[in-house]
């Protein structure tokens, strides 16, 4: 069993606020899309599932699904395995550091901009990727694929895999967490919800789930007492969402003990106004599916 010190726990949200908008570019900004395109990921969502899959090969929707948990089957099935032809998992890894680096850069993250000086932009590429490579990638799919990519060339490129490495193994925790629990997907979607931390028809629509489905999880929620006939959250389901996010946060906290607290608390200076930046920028949905919040920033 691991142990974490309970300092290490509590930075763990923190840091994941800080690390969630470096990564997120990925997805939103044009320059990401742009490189999407031209390897060959047409369309929005062909290109999310070849950028953020391309870690494990050229898989399947089976597994996809099962691993970002939260998209309803057929919603996948439409871009995985056929986005592996023309484009290919090397062409979508090239890419999607291309893409991030050119997004980061044009938010003044290259070290001649407000949000980082050059110096302070390879520090926090150094911290980031030693906190990555102290991750425990037991049953975490999606981390153990990204924290298996060799070292890019550039601060940049550097900081966003290490952010992407960092927020993976979160992502992974937490789906364990749910899983433990007996949160299913469409239920943990009307959970964010109810806890005001997400849109409900938009998250909907961008997870692919039907009508009925929607209906059954919002139904599960009812049926264990966590959310009231208007959808609106009950003691009990304030308190279970709340664990979940503890649950959450204690899993995602060895990189940040391994690294310490000093170091932890430098990175955390150091990425702040890159976040900041990169969420002025104005690509990056302030309330998208993942419900990060940043202090009100």
């Amino acid at each position: 069993m691991v142990t974490v010190p309970d300092i290490a726990v509590q930075t763990a949200r923190a840091l994941w606020a800080e690390l969630e908008p470096v990564h997120d570019v990925v997805y939103f900004a044009p320059e990401a899309r742009a490189a999407a395109e031209a390897a060959g990921f047409r369309g929005f969502w062909r290109g999310y599932f070849a950028m953020r899959a391309a870690p494990l090969g050229p898989v399947g929707a089976a597994p996809v699904t099962a691993a970002f948990h939260g998209f309803h089957p057929s919603m996948v099935a439409r871009a995985l395995p056929g986005v592996w032809s023309p484009g290919s998992p090397d062409g979508a890894l090239a890419a999607r550091l291309a893409g991030s680096a050119a997004a980061l850069r044009r938010s003044g993250l290259d070290g001649a901009g407000p949000a980082a000086d050059p110096a302070a932009l390879h520090r926090a590429a150094e911290l980031a990727w030693a906190a990555a490579g102290e991750i425990d990638v037991d049953g975490r799919v999606l981390a153990a694929a990204n924290a298996a990519l060799p070292r890019p060339d550039g601060d940049l490129e550097t900081l966003w895999q290490a952010t992407t490495t960092l927020r993976e193994h979160r992502g992974d925790g937490h789906v364990a967490v749910l899983v433990a629990r007996g949160v299913g997907p469409v239920a943990a979607h009307h959970l964010k919800i109810a806890a005001g931390e997400t849109d409900g028809e938009w998250l909907r629509t961008a997870r692919g789930v039907d009508p009925d489905a929607w209906a059954a999880g919002a139904e599960d929620l009812r049926a264990r007492g966590w959310v009231d006939a208007t959808g609106a959250l009950t003691a009990a389901g304030a308190d279970e969402h709340d664990e979940i996010e503890r649950l959450t946060d204690r899993a995602a906290a060895r990189p940040w003990g391994a690294l310490g607290p000093e170091r932890t608390a430098e990175l955390a200076a150091l990425l702040a106004p890159m976040a900041t930046a990169v969420l002025a920028a104005g690509d990056v949905p302030v309330h998208g599916p993942v419900g990060l919040v940043r202090d009100g920033r």
